[in-house]
């Protein structure tokens, strides 16, 4: 079979994922490395409902944001360092890619789709991930929000994929867990999958602007049933 027979089915199309969240499970390493990094700088309580509000949001934004919420003395960038260096240890030991986003990339993979991830995450916390669930056997081009001027809401992590992809921002579709990256591919002109990690929010605003909405999350996606929604988008 001909490269133009395995693109026919999505024709032009790229597709951009957003990692944390989306392509991996890896919250709860965001969680325990922020908590263990807070309960450090004097904060004793920071629980799962505190972790949520900083979902999509990437990690030295994160660390600016604990600064002024919590009085903290200590520089942005100690900060994000601790807490970067905590995750990769845990990410390093072991994150879980949900099944179905990895049979989703598998069968994109297969077609030559072109692909990429876009990330909030560091460009270190990037690799690890990636190299530890093989998804970079697939995805091998890879935007760090420390790598563009703004970070999600902004589109700029998803226009610098779609440059680095060589395709126009019309021709990618997005696949997002976070309001925040949902109001950035929508700002990018990009379509936009959006499977929402913290299903309560489904109902968030930003995700109206998505084309298609998983509202069940994890739970309730289906590579078969994306692959599908993307084969007639391509159309």
């Amino acid at each position: 079979m001909s490269e133009l027979d395995t693109r026919s089915g999505l024709g032009t199309l790229s597709v951009i994922f957003d990692l944390d969240g989306t392509l991996v499970d890896s919250e709860p390493h965001y969680y325990e490395a922020s908590r263990q990094t807070l309960a450090e700088h004097g904060v004793p309580v920071y629980t799962w409902a505190d972790h949520e509000d900083y979902v999509g949001v990437s990690t030295r934004e994160s660390a600016a944001i604990w600064r002024e919420r919590y009085g903290l003395r200590a520089p942005v960038d100690d900060l994000l360092a601790r807490a970067n260096q905590r995750y990769l240890d845990l990410a390093r030991a072991g994150t879980r890619a949900y099944p179905e986003m990895r049979a989703l990339v598998e069968r994109l993979a297969a077609e030559t789709v072109p692909m990429a991830v876009a990330s909030g995450s560091s460009p270190e916390a990037i690799e690890a991930v990636l190299a530890g669930t093989g998804l970079d056997a697939f995805l091998r081009t890879a935007v760090s929000a420390d790598e563009v001027p703004r970070g999600k809401p902004a589109p700029d992590v998803f226009l610098e994929a779609a440059r680095r992809l060589g395709t126009e921002p019309a021709d990618c579709v997005v696949l997002e867990d976070a309001a925040p990256g949902a109001a950035a591919a929508h700002a990018a002109g990009m379509r936009c999958v959006a499977v929402p990690y913290v299903r309560a929010r489904a109902d968030a605003p930003e995700f109206a602007t998505a084309a298609l909405l998983v509202r069940g999350g994890q739970q309730e996606f289906s590579a078969r049933s994306v692959y599908a929604w993307l084969r007639d988008a391509a159309r």
